[in-house]
Protein backbone atom coordinates (compact mmCIF):
# COMPACT_ATOMS: atom_id res chain seq x y z
CA UNK A 1 0.00 0.00 0.00
CA UNK A 2 1.48 3.20 -1.04
CA UNK A 3 1.45 6.22 0.74
CA UNK A 4 0.63 10.27 -0.25
CA UNK A 5 3.95 12.43 -0.34
CA UNK A 6 3.94 15.94 1.02
CA UNK A 7 5.23 19.08 -0.73
CA UNK A 8 5.75 22.30 0.47
CA UNK A 9 2.46 23.33 -1.35
CA UNK A 10 0.52 21.26 0.96
CA UNK A 11 2.83 22.34 4.22
CA UNK A 12 2.30 26.00 3.03
CA UNK A 13 -1.87 26.05 2.60
CA UNK A 14 -2.05 24.06 6.40
CA UNK A 15 0.42 26.82 7.69
CA UNK A 16 -2.42 29.45 6.47
CA UNK A 17 -3.88 27.56 9.96
CA UNK A 18 -1.71 29.13 12.13
CA UNK A 19 -1.32 32.40 10.55
CA UNK A 20 -5.26 32.29 10.58
CA UNK A 21 -5.04 31.75 14.65
CA UNK A 22 -2.79 34.29 15.12
CA UNK A 23 -4.57 37.10 13.20
CA UNK A 24 -7.86 35.69 15.46
CA UNK A 25 -5.45 36.59 18.31
CA UNK A 26 -4.48 39.92 17.44
CA UNK A 27 -8.49 40.54 16.67
CA UNK A 28 -9.32 39.30 20.29
CA UNK A 29 -6.57 40.88 21.98
CA UNK A 30 -5.17 38.02 23.37
CA UNK A 31 -1.68 38.72 22.89
CA UNK A 32 -0.55 35.48 21.29
CA UNK A 33 -0.02 35.93 18.13
CA UNK A 34 3.71 36.41 18.39
CA UNK A 35 4.47 33.49 20.72
CA UNK A 36 2.54 31.36 18.65
CA UNK A 37 4.16 32.67 15.39
CA UNK A 38 7.20 32.11 16.78
CA UNK A 39 5.90 28.62 18.27
CA UNK A 40 4.97 27.90 14.87
CA UNK A 41 8.39 28.65 13.02
CA UNK A 42 10.51 26.85 15.88
CA UNK A 43 8.65 23.78 15.19
CA UNK A 44 9.87 23.92 11.30
CA UNK A 45 12.95 24.23 11.78
CA UNK A 46 13.71 22.06 14.78
CA UNK A 47 11.49 19.11 13.27
CA UNK A 48 13.82 19.95 9.77
CA UNK A 49 16.75 19.64 11.63
CA UNK A 50 15.45 16.25 13.52
CA UNK A 51 15.04 14.90 9.85
CA UNK A 52 18.59 15.83 8.42
CA UNK A 53 19.91 14.20 11.73
CA UNK A 54 17.57 11.26 12.02
CA UNK A 55 18.75 10.54 8.00
CA UNK A 56 22.44 10.73 8.88
CA UNK A 57 21.40 8.32 12.16
CA UNK A 58 19.86 5.79 9.95
CA UNK A 59 22.48 5.61 7.52
CA UNK A 60 25.39 5.35 10.58
CA UNK A 61 23.83 2.73 12.85
CA UNK A 62 26.17 3.85 15.26
CA UNK A 63 25.65 3.15 19.16
CA UNK A 64 27.78 6.27 20.00
CA UNK A 65 25.58 8.35 17.96
CA UNK A 66 22.70 7.02 19.02
CA UNK A 67 23.66 7.07 22.42
CA UNK A 68 24.44 11.04 21.91
CA UNK A 69 21.75 12.05 19.79
CA UNK A 70 19.23 10.25 22.92
CA UNK A 71 21.56 12.21 25.46
CA UNK A 72 20.69 15.48 23.63
CA UNK A 73 17.19 15.16 23.63
CA UNK A 74 17.12 14.12 27.49
CA UNK A 75 19.45 17.66 28.21
CA UNK A 76 16.79 19.46 26.48
CA UNK A 77 13.92 18.18 28.01
CA UNK A 78 15.49 18.66 31.13
CA UNK A 79 15.69 22.51 31.04
CA UNK A 80 11.91 22.38 29.49
CA UNK A 81 11.20 21.02 32.94
CA UNK A 82 13.43 23.61 35.06
CA UNK A 83 11.46 26.30 32.58
CA UNK A 84 8.26 25.22 34.13
CA UNK A 85 9.14 24.93 37.80
CA UNK A 86 7.30 27.96 39.50
CA UNK A 87 9.14 27.08 42.89
CA UNK A 88 13.36 25.44 41.52
CA UNK A 89 14.77 23.83 44.07
CA UNK A 90 19.07 25.62 44.60
CA UNK A 91 21.90 24.69 43.00
CA UNK A 92 22.30 21.79 40.93
CA UNK A 93 18.94 20.62 42.21
CA UNK A 94 17.13 22.72 40.10
CA UNK A 95 18.33 20.90 36.30
CA UNK A 96 19.62 17.19 37.87
CA UNK A 97 16.86 16.29 39.78
CA UNK A 98 14.09 16.33 36.82
CA UNK A 99 16.91 15.29 33.93
CA UNK A 100 18.20 12.54 36.06
CA UNK A 101 14.62 11.02 37.07
CA UNK A 102 13.76 11.25 33.36
CA UNK A 103 17.11 9.77 32.07
CA UNK A 104 16.46 6.81 34.44
CA UNK A 105 12.65 6.70 33.94
CA UNK A 106 12.47 7.15 29.62
CA UNK A 107 15.94 5.29 29.06
CA UNK A 108 14.85 1.78 31.00
CA UNK A 109 11.99 2.09 29.37
CA UNK A 110 13.02 2.38 26.03
CA UNK A 111 15.47 -0.25 26.75
CA UNK A 112 13.51 -2.40 28.04
CA UNK A 113 11.07 -2.24 25.45
CA UNK A 114 14.02 -2.14 22.42
CA UNK A 115 15.28 -5.67 24.15
CA UNK A 116 12.01 -7.51 24.69
CA UNK A 117 9.07 -6.56 22.37
CA UNK A 118 10.46 -4.67 19.41
CA UNK A 119 14.13 -6.71 19.12
CA UNK A 120 15.49 -4.56 16.37
CA UNK A 121 18.83 -5.63 15.03
CA UNK A 122 21.10 -4.59 16.51
CA UNK A 123 18.70 -3.84 19.37
CA UNK A 124 20.04 0.31 19.30
CA UNK A 125 19.19 1.05 15.76
CA UNK A 126 18.21 4.59 15.66
CA UNK A 127 15.59 4.11 13.07
CA UNK A 128 13.47 2.31 16.59
CA UNK A 129 15.55 4.11 19.89
CA UNK A 130 14.99 7.20 19.11
CA UNK A 131 10.70 7.60 17.95
CA UNK A 132 10.14 5.42 20.77
CA UNK A 133 12.76 7.81 23.14
CA UNK A 134 11.23 10.58 21.74
CA UNK A 135 7.43 9.53 22.44
CA UNK A 136 8.56 8.53 26.27
CA UNK A 137 10.28 11.36 26.65
CA UNK A 138 7.97 13.54 25.79
CA UNK A 139 5.04 12.69 28.28
CA UNK A 140 7.99 11.20 31.07
CA UNK A 141 8.89 15.32 30.88
CA UNK A 142 5.52 16.34 31.43
CA UNK A 143 4.43 14.14 34.00
CA UNK A 144 7.75 14.75 36.03
CA UNK A 145 7.12 18.60 35.59
CA UNK A 146 3.74 18.03 37.02
CA UNK A 147 4.63 16.34 39.55
CA UNK A 148 7.48 18.82 41.13
CA UNK A 149 5.36 22.09 40.15
CA UNK A 150 2.65 20.44 42.51
CA UNK A 151 4.85 18.95 44.72
CA UNK A 152 6.87 22.42 45.87
CA UNK A 153 3.42 24.46 45.55
CA UNK A 154 1.70 21.60 47.96
CA UNK A 155 4.66 22.20 50.41
CA UNK A 156 4.91 25.60 50.44
CA UNK A 157 0.84 25.54 51.28
CA UNK A 158 0.77 23.14 54.04
CA UNK A 159 3.71 24.39 55.57
CA UNK A 160 1.89 25.15 58.99
CA UNK A 161 0.37 21.61 58.62
CA UNK A 162 3.31 20.00 58.23
CA UNK A 163 6.19 21.57 60.51
CA UNK A 164 2.50 20.88 63.22
CA UNK A 165 2.80 17.24 62.20
CA UNK A 166 7.05 17.30 62.72
CA UNK A 167 6.33 19.25 66.18
CA UNK A 168 4.40 16.02 66.79
CA UNK A 169 6.66 13.67 66.59
CA UNK A 170 5.37 12.36 63.07
CA UNK A 171 8.48 11.40 60.42
CA UNK A 172 9.38 13.37 57.71
CA UNK A 173 8.32 11.43 54.98
CA UNK A 174 5.09 10.76 57.11
CA UNK A 175 4.52 13.96 57.40
CA UNK A 176 4.84 15.35 53.75
CA UNK A 177 2.94 11.83 52.27
CA UNK A 178 -0.58 14.20 51.85
CA UNK A 179 1.35 16.53 49.28
CA UNK A 180 3.39 13.83 47.77
CA UNK A 181 0.11 12.05 46.65
CA UNK A 182 -1.31 15.38 45.42
CA UNK A 183 1.99 15.74 43.15
CA UNK A 184 1.99 12.21 42.20
CA UNK A 185 -1.52 12.21 41.29
CA UNK A 186 -1.24 15.44 39.54
CA UNK A 187 1.55 13.68 37.83
CA UNK A 188 -0.29 10.72 36.30
CA UNK A 189 -3.63 12.23 35.57
CA UNK A 190 -1.90 13.45 31.55
CA UNK A 191 -1.88 10.07 30.49
CA UNK A 192 -4.86 8.45 32.61
CA UNK A 193 -6.92 10.88 30.62
CA UNK A 194 -4.91 9.92 27.48
CA UNK A 195 -5.40 6.07 27.95
CA UNK A 196 -9.19 6.74 28.88
CA UNK A 197 -9.75 8.82 25.52
CA UNK A 198 -7.29 7.06 23.20
CA UNK A 199 -9.78 5.16 20.37
CA UNK A 200 -13.13 6.86 20.77
CA UNK A 201 -12.50 10.15 21.46
CA UNK A 202 -9.04 10.70 19.97
CA UNK A 203 -6.63 8.58 17.40
CA UNK A 204 -3.02 9.78 18.78
CA UNK A 205 -0.28 10.61 16.16
CA UNK A 206 1.92 7.78 15.69
CA UNK A 207 -1.39 5.78 15.00
CA UNK A 208 -2.46 8.17 12.55
CA UNK A 209 0.79 8.84 11.07
CA UNK A 210 1.07 5.16 10.96
CA UNK A 211 -2.00 4.54 8.82
CA UNK A 212 -1.57 7.52 6.70
CA UNK A 213 1.48 5.83 6.06
CA UNK A 214 -0.37 2.54 4.41
CA UNK A 215 0.49 0.44 8.08
CA UNK A 216 -2.24 -2.03 8.34
CA UNK A 217 -5.02 -0.41 10.93
CA UNK A 218 -4.67 -3.29 13.30
CA UNK A 219 -0.96 -3.23 13.30
CA UNK A 220 -0.90 0.47 14.01
CA UNK A 221 -3.09 -0.23 16.80
CA UNK A 222 -0.93 -2.96 18.21
CA UNK A 223 1.93 -0.24 18.41
CA UNK A 224 0.09 2.45 19.81
CA UNK A 225 -1.22 -0.25 22.64
CA UNK A 226 1.92 -0.59 22.98
CA UNK A 227 3.26 3.03 23.10
CA UNK A 228 0.65 3.92 25.76
CA UNK A 229 1.75 0.73 28.27
CA UNK A 230 5.41 2.48 28.18
CA UNK A 231 4.44 5.72 28.51
CA UNK A 232 2.40 4.91 31.24
CA UNK A 233 5.53 2.83 32.50
CA UNK A 234 7.58 6.00 32.20
CA UNK A 235 5.67 8.77 33.29
CA UNK A 236 5.56 6.98 36.77
CA UNK A 237 8.59 5.77 36.95
CA UNK A 238 10.19 9.19 36.56
CA UNK A 239 7.45 10.79 39.05
CA UNK A 240 7.86 8.72 41.91
CA UNK A 241 11.68 9.31 41.76
CA UNK A 242 11.94 13.11 41.07
CA UNK A 243 8.87 13.51 43.71
CA UNK A 244 10.41 11.20 46.13
CA UNK A 245 13.72 12.73 45.53
CA UNK A 246 12.46 16.35 45.68
CA UNK A 247 10.52 15.60 49.00
CA UNK A 248 13.93 14.20 50.58
CA UNK A 249 15.44 17.16 49.64
CA UNK A 250 13.02 19.51 51.84
CA UNK A 251 13.94 17.96 54.59
CA UNK A 252 17.78 17.40 56.65
CA UNK A 253 19.28 14.81 58.87
CA UNK A 254 17.40 16.65 61.89
CA UNK A 255 14.11 16.18 60.08
CA UNK A 256 13.48 19.77 59.78
CA UNK A 257 11.30 21.19 57.01
CA UNK A 258 13.83 22.97 54.61
CA UNK A 259 11.87 25.66 52.29
CA UNK A 260 15.25 27.81 51.85
CA UNK A 261 16.44 25.01 49.69
CA UNK A 262 13.58 26.24 47.37
CA UNK A 263 14.90 28.98 44.69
Amino acid sequence: MSYIQLDMIDLALAGLLVLANAGLSLWLQLGLERRMLIAAARMVVQLSLVGMVLKALFLAVSPLWTGLAALAMIAFAGHEILARQDRRFGGWWAYGLGTGSMLLAAGLVTIFALTTQLRPDPWYHPQYAIPLLGMVLGNTMTGISLGLQTLTGAVVDQRVAIEARLALGVAAGEAVLPAMRKALKAAAMPIVNAMGTTGLVSLPGMMTGQILGGVDPAQAVKYQILIMFLISGGTAAGAVTAVTLGARRLFDQRQRLRLDRLG
